[in-house]
């Protein structure tokens, strides 16, 4: 079945055809669409979840990390400030070992005031031990929602998700989604069936207070389990495409083979560069594009794969780690510093606050680097007016 979908609401059918049982729901622009859809879906029956109307978004993560505890599968929504207030949650999320998966519409953290799209919110949260999925379309965002239950409840995995998209670019863009049917998505995400739960017929602890004799060894197992991440994404990327006919991996890229210039981004901004590379191309550039998808855990050996073969990279950021520079180019970075062949990589940030990022910029940003032999700093802005 196909329908026209905004992104906002790719996430609510992604949780639907998830068959999730628990919804905890608290309204923030421009996040408030998944969650009313969601209220309706339950409201009609189309699926028999319990939907938790909460005071916080703080108290929205505690009751999926509850639900999750007790084997239900949890989903919930979130954006920006109320993504922040979750902070402390989402430790718990992970050191839980909880695989609840939320959708967070990439806003742009206040003050000043503001509802447009930027990544400082999620990767802010990059630390906590959550996967992050950076989604290019509405397609990919409801593909991603089944996938990430199908790696977060893997046994070898056992980590919560976040399915990240841009705010109004997506979340509020329609555009044509084919929706799976039901029958298949229960043949590639079975129930969740966790081999520890809440249950008083079978007692445990949980979270309870561990001493220095214990705790290293917890987290050394949450970093192996991220480790794990990397080849269960690219099996279920690989099922999924087998079943649907759309596969994911973790990056994506398009016209690398004989490339010597690599555009690295991620999310939407991605999508306009590979028109970008297409034009280049046109100029007599050997451009290629590198599309960043899964984040954490972060696809360190990929992307080594595909710079190697490049004389020159320049990685496009909608962020920025103040006092330092744009995050994916800092992770770039420090996956190439040790290889032997490391290309120039120039780190760019740009459309921060919403600020639209065009086909021609990134041809301008491109010809920018193209002209100079080596980074001269950690940051080139473009498009800002002071």
């Amino acid at each position: 079945m196909r329908k026209v979908l905004m992104g906002n609401h790719a996430l609510s059918w992604g949780a639907t055809l998830s068959r999730v049982q628990v919804i905890a729901a608290y309204p923030i622009t421009p996040q408030t669409q998944v969650v009313e859809l969601l209220s309706e879906i339950c409201a009609d029956g189309t699926l028999d979840a319990k939907f938790i109307k909460v005071e916080s978004e703080h108290s929205a993560m505690a009751a999926c990390i509850g639900a999750s505890a007790t084997g239900a599968r949890a989903f919930t929504a979130t954006s920006a400030q109320g993504l922040a207030l979750m902070h402390e949650m989402l430790h718990w999320a992970v050191g839980g070992r909880l695989p609840v998966v939320m959708g967070n519409i990439n806003r742009a953290m206040a003050p000043p005031w503001t509802i447009w799209t930027e990544q400082n919110d999620s990767l802010s949260q990059r630390d906590t031990g959550w996967m992050q999925v950076y989604c290019q379309n509405n397609q990919e965002v409801l593909d991603s929602v089944i996938q990430a239950y199908k790696v977060s409840e893997n046994q070898k995995v056992l980590l919560p998700t976040m399915i990240v998209l841009d705010a109004f670019v997506l979340s509020h863009t329609m555009e044509v989604v084919e929706i799976p049917e039901q029958e298949k998505v229960d043949e590639y995400l079975p129930p969740y069936n966790p081999p520890y739960k809440l249950d008083p017929k079978e007692p445990h602890a949980f979270g309870g207070l561990t001493g220095p004799d214990g705790y290293f060894e917890l987290r050394y197992m949450i970093q192996e389990a991220m480790e794990e991440a990397k080849n269960v994404w690219k099996e279920t990327g690989k099922e999924f495409g087998e079943l649907f006919g759309r596969e994911y991996g973790l990056i994506e890229t398009y016209r690398v083979d004989d490339a010597d210039f690599l555009i690295i981004s991620s999310a939407t901004i991605a999508s306009t560069a590979r028109v970008a590379v297409d034009v280049l191309r046109d100029k007599g550039v050997k451009a290629g594009l590198l599309r960043v998808r899964v984040f954490r855990p972060f696809p360190s050996e990929e992307v080594r794969d595909v710079v190697k073969g490049v004389k020159k990279a320049v990685v496009i950021d909608r962020n920025i780690s103040f006092g330092a520079s744009g995050i994916f180019y800092q992770e770039v970075k420090a996956a190439l510093y040790n290889e032997e062949h490391k290309p120039p990589v120039f780190g760019i940030i740009t459309g921060l606050g919403g600020r639209d990022v065009r086909v021609e910029d990134i041809v301008e940003m491109s010809e920018d680097v193209l002209k100079r032999e080596k980074p001269e700093s950690d940051i080139i802005w473009k498009g800002v007016r002071v």
